[in-house]
């Protein structure tokens, strides 16, 4: 095989490939193999008659297309490690020989990797980001635990009042006219959680169990039904069930049930320092994305429209594999969203450029600061991800190439970028006033070993 690369512009080229006429020849008895149980001859039994015969009656053309495809697929990756090219888009494939006895030649057009005129990246200015854990965050979160281990008890001798969950039917009319969605049965409320429109559920407010009674309210004028914007309604309701909220005690009992600590003192500190990592964890996502953003605005690269339309397609197979994840297919979710695939890969397009944009000038950080990454960072990276799939690490070796080695060897450099960059950013006080700590002395503590979390459910 011989591979001729000829430079082109915006960052593209065009590999001729040239194969000797005998892998042709591999290829087209490769497909004489496949094809001959679906050829008829009348003479032959079918499946038995031989290729000359077939090539005699219906020309070699017969096997071309197939043959062209298997010596594509199979000479074109090597093809890419002879040209010597760093190729960022799929190939756009042109036949330019195919004849019996004659080398098999094709072009394939890709774009390679653009150079980039980086710009500056150390000292980049990024806007504070406040990370102080108040007491009422800590009071809040401990709230939201109390609600989640909340008991529903039935109520039958008082109104209704705000937050509770109340059972009722209802039916919307509009104008006298009901309307599509507007009736329901048996449907559970909670009041105050705003989950209906307008004042629905301060209507209920004050009922008792059996009440039927009306509730006015007005559709927004934003409303995604466009019919019933601005709309005024009735729907007339009756009051089936009305369930409290008991909410639990914040005691040591509650909190040895719920957590992996004893007292109220040790697990409200083991929140706060979850609240504090939280908060740090989003800190730095946020100065990563502001000084990369930075630093590719402050950069010179152009982009060929064929490495952008390959990501975009790498971007929309992941969004299609989470779908499937939660029983969803692509397919599905354009039916039901009345998007076409077009539109979807050209709302990809953005975040796609966005995306290399990002990884080239954070790569070509790491070549100007000649980052390395040695093999037993390779490793301990793998082993990771034998972790994360339960799998024993010789299994997860034997499924990685060399080609996701080096993969792999790039994201670690990627990420030994992004810490230099953040480790020499500077915070631009001008940006934002960072808030001040709430007064409350911050005494660090060791906080005590965890036990196995349990939850407590009723």
């Amino acid at each position: 095989m011989s591979v001729q690369v000829e430079k082109l512009e915006h960052s593209m080229a065009k590999l001729t490939i040239e194969l000797p006429a005998e892998e042709l020849e591999k290829a087209m008895q490769k497909a004489y193999l496949k094809q001959r149980s679906r050829i008829a001859i009348p003479g032959f039994r079918k499946g038995k008659v031989p290729r000359p015969v077939i090539e005699k009656m219906y020309g070699p053309e017969v096997f071309y297309e197939e043959a062209a495809e298997n010596i594509i697929n199979e000479s074109y990756p090597d093809a890419v490690t002879e040209s010597g090219e760093d190729i960022v888009s799929r190939p756009e494939i042109s036949v330019v020989q195919l004849e019996k006895n004659k080398p098999f030649i094709y072009t394939a057009e890709v774009a390679l990797k653009p150079p980039v005129e980086l710009g500056k990246y150390k000292g980049i200015k990024v806007e504070p980001v406040d990370t102080v854990v108040t007491d009422d965050e800590v009071d809040e979160e401990i709230k939201k635990e109390l609600n989640k281990n909340s008991r529903r008890v039935d109520v039958t001798d008082r109104a209704a009042k705000n937050g509770d969950i109340v059972l009722i039917d209802y039916s919307g009319s509009v104008d006298g006219e009901k309307f599509d969605g507007g009736t329901a049965e048996d449907h559970r409320l909670e009041l105050g959680s705003h989950s209906f429109i307008d004042t629905f559920e301060d209507q209920i407010e004050g009922h008792n169990i059996g009440d039927e009674f009306d509730v006015n309210v007005t559709f927004p004028e934003d409303y995604h039904e466009k019919s019933l914007e601005g709309k005024q309604a009735v729907f007339a309701v009756k009051l089936k069930g009305i369930t409290e909220k008991q909410v639990p005690e914040l005691d040591d009992d509650f909190v040895s049930d719920v957590s992996e600590f004893d007292t109220v003192e040790d697990y409200k500190a083991d929140i706060k320092q979850s609240l504090e990592d939280k908060k740090k964890a989003a800190a730095r996502r946020k100065k990563e994305d502001e000084a990369v953003k930075a630093l590719v605005e402050d950069s010179r690269m152009e982009i060929p429209q064929p490495m952008i339309d390959t990501e975009a397609d790498q971007l929309i197979q992941g969004y299609d594999s989470r779908m499937r994840s939660q029983g969803l297919d692509l397919k599905q979710y354009l039916q039901y969203t009345g998007m076409t695939a077009e539109k979807l890969k050209d709302d990809m397009k953005e975040q796609a450029k966005l995306n290399i944009e990002s990884r080239l000038v954070l790569e070509a950080v790491a070549d100007a600061e000649k980052i390395e990454v040695s093999d037993e960072e390779i490793e301990k990276e793998i082993q990771e991800m034998a972790d994360n799939y339960g799998m024993p690490l010789d299994s997860m070796k034997s499924l990685i190439t060399d080609n996701e080695r080096k993969s792999i060897s790039t994201d670690l450099k990627i990420k030994k970028a992004v810490d230099l960059i953040i480790e020499s950013s500077v915070e631009d006080a001008s940006k934002k006033t960072v808030k001040a700590d709430d007064g409350d002395e911050v005494i660090e503590k060791k906080i005590p070993k965890k036990k196995t979390k349990s939850s407590k459910e009723e």
